[in-house]
């Protein structure tokens, strides 16, 4: 890795910076396959033209690898070209785009005042003209054709006209042959989107898999009642994310005192879609067994620590998904099939009436206080 991709992948521009789209990654690959290829030099009029009308390399409003990847071998090229060409007008007119991103570049990533690219931004540049393409004009067909074959298309017409046959009409028998066509093309369109919806139900009615579902050991750090919902505690919770813990809304005022929800262990749900209570955005939830009057914590197994990964029997190598599609229903058809054993464990129930524990990496179970047929949610 080079010495300025570090120092770039160091700054927070670029720890800050969104995965680019597919559009966005063919663009880098291309960019970083002219550099490999030793093409830079024959290209410069093509990047200079991508960067008049985007301010970086992959179309992004801040600068990635890919520009550095680039300005690393452009930017000696083009301090040759300014300092060793007589005509410098022309160059700052050719480039002037690609002076002005290298400009930025060497800014950003700090390049010895010493080795910069001095640049004269008192040059009056010529006025940059924008082609547009012209549209080609219509073509006259019938003034370019030979005389036979303007003289055979005239008798062709005078035999149409002489035949009986209405001029341009298909005879009855093609006419039948064409409604043929077209009803079993239109056939053909009804059967096969008959067949795709007959497939999307199928896809939606097939149970997805339980390890969709993020499970994460959390810690609540501190809990307070929401300031305007008298049922709703506000949680910050550790689910060792690397930004930091979590704000968690919880209907629990009812079952839990304010005390017994500070500084303990908890199971969470991380990848539900974020919902604002009562102006406050809830980003996960705390995985609690419940019967009609009585509710508890799911609790972690002693030794547990905040963002340990939780799943059921078998899917322990499985990633759940980054987040759950509310339109699916993921959530709402697979936590029915949740519930706790007579061993008060956490199970879920398979469609072939398999049970399987919630564990962790090291086997063990997690379980409710007291709970026998919980619903857990």
């Amino acid at each position: 890795m080079s010495d300025l991709l570090t120092r770039f992948q160091s700054l927070s521009i670029a720890k800050s910076a969104v995965s680019l789209s597919r559009d966005q990654s063919a663009l880098a690959t291309q960019w970083e396959s002219i550099i490999k290829s030793n093409q830079l030099q024959q290209n410069l009029d093509q990047i200079n033209l991508f960067l008049r009308d985007n301010a970086f390399l992959c179309a992004t409003a801040q600068p990635t690898a890919t520009d550095v990847i680039v300005f690393e071998p452009l930017f000696p090229l083009m301090k040759q070209l300014v300092s060793s060409t007589k005509d410098i007008l022309q160059i700052y007119n050719s480039y002037r785009h690609i002076l002005r991103w290298s400009d930025f570049l060497q800014t950003l990533l700090s390049v010895p005042a010493a080795d910069q690219l001095s640049l004269n931004y008192d040059l009056q540049l010529t006025h940059e003209i924008v082609e547009k393409k012209k549209k080609p004009h219509a073509v006259d067909n019938t003034a370019k054709k030979p005389a036979a074959a303007a003289a055979a298309e005239s008798k062709g017409k005078k035999e149409a006209a002489t035949s009986g046959q209405p001029r341009g009409k298909p005879d009855e028998e093609t006419l039948k042959k064409l409604r043929e066509e077209a009803k079993a093309k239109k056939a053909a369109k009804k059967a096969a989107n008959a067949a795709a919806q007959a497939e999307k139900e199928k896809k939606e009615a097939e149970m997805p898999p339980v390890s969709s579902i993020d499970f994460r050991v959390g810690f609540i750090q501190k809990a307070i009642k929401h300031p305007d919902a008298d049922s709703l505690y506000v949680s910050t919770i550790d689910v060792g994310d690397e930004e930091g813990p979590r704000t968690v809304c919880s209907g629990l005022v009812k079952h839990f005192s304010l005390e017994e929800m500070q500084e303990r262990y908890v199971v969470v749900v991380c990848n539900l879609k974020p919902v604002n209570m009562r102006g406050i955005k809830s980003t996960a939830m705390v995985l609690c067994g419940s019967t009609e009057d009585k509710v508890e914590f799911v609790e972690p197994p002693k030794g547990s620590h905040a963002g340990d990964k939780v799943f059921f029997e078998g899917f322990g190598k499985e990633e759940p998904m980054k987040q759950l599609n509310p339109k699916k229903k993921i959530w709402e058809r697979l936590q029915p099939q949740f519930s706790t054993n007579d061993q008060l464990e956490v199970t879920f129930k398979k469609e072939d009436g398999t049970l399987l524990k919630l564990t962790n990496n090291e086997g063990q179970s997690f379980k409710v206080a007291s709970i026998v047929n919980a619903n857990v949610r």
